[in-house]
């Protein structure tokens, strides 16, 4: 094989040769250790490109309204998979992101994915509030014509109100990211009622999703953020389950209260 017909597998994220590290064309150690937070090269290395202040603002409130809540499936199951198998961290960190689906952490995909179809259904963006409550209204009648769920509303401990919505979306107005996705989900909060008959929550993980995709995130990619997010508060549980463990209380309290039922009951 000649040298012009050897395999090449492209990057524009990092390499590395004997005397220096690259990272998205910068010299890892002169141009970025020490002077880049975490939250600005996480956007950087998803969206190939270095974020405003403002987006960069935004990003990191997402990445702290998604780290942690509480005793939730995900953490349950870093716990027990720590209690289970001490000797790879690893193990359990990978079990509580595994855990991040349509019910928890997914949302914030979910949403963005909804919302992005609304978007791309219209002729051209609303220029008024009736404008997108019209399109809320049609996004939210199509998916329960088609028995589907809405994603972003409700949460199943935030019945009257998800506290993180309300500060996110002020936020981005603040910053100057508020934009077309964000106006839409709050359209869904205004019109889902007279719709659905009830009234839900516009819950946290949705609203992060819209932020992110009003910050330029492909919504394709909006799990993995709340996933990074999460990723931190599960090394808290992990840390704490160190500390304080509670990971065998929480499986003697399931296998001692077990019913056993025969197989055709």
């Amino acid at each position: 094989m000649t040298e012009a017909e050897q395999i090449t597998y492209p990057t524009s994220l990092g390499t590395s040769s004997p005397e220096e590290i690259r990272l998205l064309g910068q010299n890892l150690t002169e141009d970025l250790m020490g002077k880049v937070g975490f939250g600005e090269l996480a956007f950087w290395l998803v969206a190939m490109r270095r974020p405003t202040p403002s987006e960069t603002r935004v990003f990191e409130a997402v990445l702290v309204a998604l780290a942690d809540h509480g005793f939730t499936p995900t953490a349950i199951a870093a716990r027990l998979t720590y209690l289970s198998a001490p000797d790879a961290l690893q193990g359990a960190l990978a079990a509580g992101l595994l855990g991040g689906g349509s019910r928890f952490l997914g949302v914030t995909e979910d949403t963005g994915v909804f919302l992005a179809g609304a978007l791309a259904s219209a002729d051209e963006l609303p220029d008024s509030e009736a404008g997108w409550d019209e399109l809320a209204a049609a996004a939210i009648r199509a998916r329960r014509a088609a028995g589907q769920l809405v994603p972003g509303l409700g949460h199943p401990v935030h019945k009257a109100g998800d506290p993180r919505t309300p500060v996110l979306i002020s936020l981005a107005r603040e910053a100057g990211v508020y934009g077309p996705y964000l106006s839409l989900f709050e359209s869904v909060g205004r019109v889902h009622p007279a719709i659905l008959g009830r009234t839900l929550p516009l819950n946290g993980a949705g609203v992060c999703g819209a932020a992110l995709a009003d910050a330029g995130i492909d919504v394709a990619l909006l799990r993995g953020v709340a996933l990074l997010a999460r990723c931190a508060g599960l090394l808290g549980h992990l840390a704490e389950e160190m500390r304080r463990p509670v990971g065998n209380a929480i499986y003697q309290a399931v296998d001692r209260n077990a019913v056993y039922l025969p197989p055709d009951a």
